[in-house]
C-alpha cells in the first residue's frame, strides 16, 4: 500500500485548496513546497475570486474570514475618454465577485490544513518525481539536509510554471502554446483607500490602467509600462501622476495618494500545456497554464482545476469510478482556453500596443463604444467576469 494516496507538489492557493478537498473526503495527503512558510504567506497576488472560487472555499470550510473581510463586487467599470461604463455583473448573470487576496486564502489554507493535521512540508529541496507513468509513482526530495522518500497512488503538480511537474512529461507529449506581451504591469500598494468601491479598468491613448483594492483602507493600481521600464524610474509621485491621467477627469478627483509599501513591474504571458494528465500526473494552475491579469482568471482557473481533480480524485477512491480522472484534462483545458480567451480579448482592447495604429485605436474606441451601448455585450462581459460554469 502507498504511503500517501496523493502527493502535492507545491504550496501555493491550488495545491493547498486540493489538499483540503481531500482531508474533507477522508483522503490522506502530503504537501510538499521548496519555499519557506513566510515566503509564501507574504507573496503579493491577484485578489478577485470568482463565486465558484468562493463556493470551493466554503466546501472545504475555510471561508469565514473571506466573508467577515472580503468585499463582495456586484460589477465593475470600463474607463475611455467618453466616461466610465458601468458592468452590473450581478444584474446580469445573478452572481458576484469577491475582492480577498490571494495572501489571505493561502493563509487561511495553510492555517486549515495544520489546524487539521495534513502534512505540509515547507522548504522541502531537490523534489523529484519517479515512475509517474506506472502503477507505483513516488516523490523524494530533501530536508534539512536528510533524503526523504515516499510511494503514492497520484501526484498533484500545482507547483507553478517553473516547477518540476511539467518536466516531468516527455517532451514529445507535451504540447505547449504561448504569447507574450510587449509590455508590464507597474503595481503599488498603498495604504490609502480605493478611488472607487469597485474595479476601474481604463483604456487610455497613454496605455491602460487599473483601480483595484485590497481593503476598504488598502488600494493596488497599475499602470501599463514598457518592459524596459525600471522601479528606480517611478517615484510614487510619477507613479500617482500617469494614473490619475489614465483614469481620467471624472475619476482623478478621487484617487487618495499615499506611499506605496510594494511596488512591481510585471510582465504578461499567455500560456497553456497539454495534456494536463500524463500516467499518475496531473497539472493544475500554473504549472498548465497562465493568464494575463487582466480579468483576474489565474487564481480562479486554478481553484477549478483542483475543483475538478478533487472530484475525480474522490470518485475513484471511493467508488473506483476513473472516469473523472481520465477525462480530467479535456474537461479542465475545456475551461481554460475560455478563460485564456478573455483574458487575452480583454487584454487586447484596453491596452496599447506597440503596433497599434490609428485604425486599430480607432477600433478600440469603436469596440468600446459598442459595448457602452450593448446590453448583449455587457452581458456576454459579464458572465466570464463573473467564471463560466466548470462544465
Amino acid at each position: 500500500m502507498a504511503d500517501y494516496r496523493v502527493a502535492i507538489i507545491g504550496a501555493g492557493p491550488a495545491g493547498l485548496l486540493l489538499s483540503q478537498l481531500l482531508h474533507v473526503a477522508g483522503i490522506d495527503f502530503i504537501v510538499l513546497e521548496r519555499r519557506s512558510r513566510d515566503y509564501i504567506e507574504g507573496r503579493i497576488r491577484a485578489g478577485v475570486l470568482e463565486h465558484t472560487t468562493v463556493s470551493l472555499l466554503e466546501r472545504v470550510g475555510v471561508a469565514d474570514r473571506l466573508h467577515r473581510e472580503g468585499l463582495p463586487h456586484s460589477g465593475f467599470a470600463l474607463a475611455t475618454d467618453e466616461g466610465v461604463t458601468r458592468i452590473d455583473v450581478a444584474g446580469l448573470t445573478g452572481r458576484s465577485v469577491t475582492v480577498y487576496g490571494q495572501t489571505e486564502v493561502t493563509r487561511d489554507l495553510i492555517d486549515a490544513c495544520l489546524a487539521r493535521g495534513g502534512r505540509l512540508e515547507f522548504e522541502a529541496e531537490d523534489v523529484a518525481l519517479h515512475d509517474v507513468d506506472s502503477a507505483t509513482p513516488s516523490v523524494s526530495w530533501r530536508k534539512d539536509g536528510v533524503a526523504q522518500h515516499i510511494s503514492c497512488d497520484f501526484i498533484a503538480a500545482c507547483d507553478g510554471y517553473h516547477g518540476v511537474g511539467r518536466a516531468a512529461i516527455p517532451r514529445h507529449l507535451l504540447k505547449t502554446y504561448e504569447r507574450e506581451y510587449p509590455f508590464g504591469w507597474l503595481g503599488i500598494l498603498a495604504d490609502v483607500p480605493p478611488c472607487d468601491h469597485e474595479l476601474i479598468y481604463s483604456n487610455h491613448e497613454r496605455g491602460f490602467a487599473l483601480s483595484s483594492m485590497r481593503s476598504a483602507t488598502r488600494s493596488r493600481c497599475y499602470v501599463q509600462v514598457p518592459l524596459t521600464d525600471r522601479i528606480e524610474e517611478w517615484s510614487d509621485d510619477r507613479f500617482w501622476d500617469e494614473f490619475a491621467l489614465r483614469m481620467g477627469p471624472s475619476v482623478a478627483p478621487r484617487i487618495v495618494r499615499g506611499p506605496s509599501i510594494e511596488k512591481s513591474i510585471a510582465p504578461l504571458r499567455s500560456f497553456v500545456a497539454e495534456p494536463m494528465r500524463y500516467g499518475r500526473l496531473f497539472l493544475a494552475g500554473d504549472a498548465a497554464h497562465i493568464v494575463p491579469p487582466t480579468g483576474a482568471k489565474g487564481l480562479n482557473l486554478a481553484a477549478s482545476d483542483v475543483g475538478m481533480l478533487a472530484d475525480a480524485l474522490i470518485a475513484a477512491f471511493t467508488h473506483g469510478d476513473t472516469g473523472g480522472i481520465d477525462g480530467y484534462s479535456a474537461r479542465a483545458l475545456a475551461r481554460v482556453w475560455k478563460a485564456e480567451r478573455f483574458s487575452w480579448w480583454f487584454t487586447s482592447l484596453m491596452h496599447r500596443f506597440p503596433d497599434t495604429d490609428a485604425f486599430a485605436r480607432q477600433m478600440q474606441i469603436a469596440e468600446l463604444a459598442y459595448i457602452r451601448g450593448s446590453a448583449a455585450a455587457q452581458l456576454s462581459i459579464a458572465e466570464n467576469y463573473v467564471g463560466l460554469p466548470l462544465d
